[in-house]
């Protein structure tokens, strides 16, 4: 099961699916309710910006948000059968369905996905930052203000995915995420994308978005660390400023982890791959067959076309 090459094939886990997406193309493939499925393919969009270091990170995150959302609406139209999806739309759905055009829809899909994706950045930033100031005017903290705010930063988001990880549905979407990384794992190895071949290779990838998040996360800490305490308003401020600039850094070292074997890189990956355990597991022969039906449309016809 030795890896023969890094590929850029990267997918994400939906309802009752996955999305793959290569070089050129985007397929998202969902289990109808008649157990047949379901796959739809799109072209993969180029621009300027995914060849620029540090720029990349940032909007290639807001772009997967936006993709991540229309497959992961259109995975649960598919998984519930049309009339049953209908029934659970919400009144305003359904008015926006009605009245707007698909572009507009879309453009309103994709402003939500890019908004909650950043409320929950922000979330992450500002809450911790904000505990550890009201707690610094009752208990003297000197100078394990960073520290504990680092910490509490890392306990909220773990504490968060060992909560969700344990909703039905979730754990379910757990368990597709960890058929895509074995299905990517098994093309890597240059073996052939059967049930049998991918269910031996291991459901952990270091090019993930956990790994991902979980950079963002460390890397603020550090960066972080170097902010002054002298206003809590200030310094949340001034860490929405270098958002950007952490998610850069954030994706030019999984690009690097994701490229390179050897001590440093495994040490980057390491925190990733660990946290990864909580947001997949091991998936049946039914989810593993979404993961073909998802990425054999994506890939290139020379492998070499699609590497990391």
């Amino acid at each position: 099961m030795a890896e023969k090459f890094k590929t850029s094939v990267g997918g994400q886990a939906l309802i009752e699916g996955i999305m793959m997406k290569g070089p050129q193309k985007i397929c998202t493939a969902v289990r109808r309710p008649d157990g047949g499925i379901e796959t739809k393919e799109e072209s993969s969009a180029h621009y300027a910006w995914q060849k620029i270091p540090l720029v990349r990170g940032v909007f290639g995150m807001v772009e997967s948000m936006i993709v991540g959302y229309r497959c992961l609406m259109y995975s649960a139209e598919i998984s519930m059968g049309e009339e049953a999806f209908q029934q659970e739309e919400s009144k305003l759905d359904k008015w926006l369905r009605e009245h707007l055009s698909e572009k507009v829809q879309n453009f309103i899909m994709s402003l939500a996905a890019v908004i909650g994706g950043l409320l929950a950045i922000v979330l992450f930033t500002v809450l911790p930052t904000a505990i550890v100031g009201g707690l610094a005017k009752i208990v003297p903290l000197d100078g394990w203000r960073a520290l504990l705010e680092g910490i509490l930063k890392m306990v909220i988001f773990v504490a968060y995915l060992a909560l969700v990880r344990n909703m039905k549905d979730i754990k379910r979407m757990f368990r597709y995420h960890g058929a895509e990384h074995k299905t990517i794992a098994c093309y890597e190895a240059g073996e052939e994308l059967t049930v049998e071949n991918i269910r031996r290779h291991s459901r952990f990838h270091p090019r993930c978005g956990t790994s991902f998040l979980v950079l963002v996360l460390l890397v603020s800490i550090l960066l972080f660390s170097a902010l002054p305490w002298s206003s809590t308003g200030l310094r949340v401020v001034l860490k929405l400023f270098l958002l950007p600039l952490v998610m850069g850094i954030s994706y030019e070292l999984i690009k690097i982890a994701g490229r390179y074997n050897n001590i440093v890189t495994r040490i980057i990956s390491a925190p990733g791959l660990w946290i990864q355990r909580l947001t997949t597991s091991e998936p049946d022969d039914s989810m593993i067959e979404i993961a073909i039906a998802a990425i054999q449309p994506v890939l290139p016809e020379r492998p070499e076309d699609g590497k990391w």
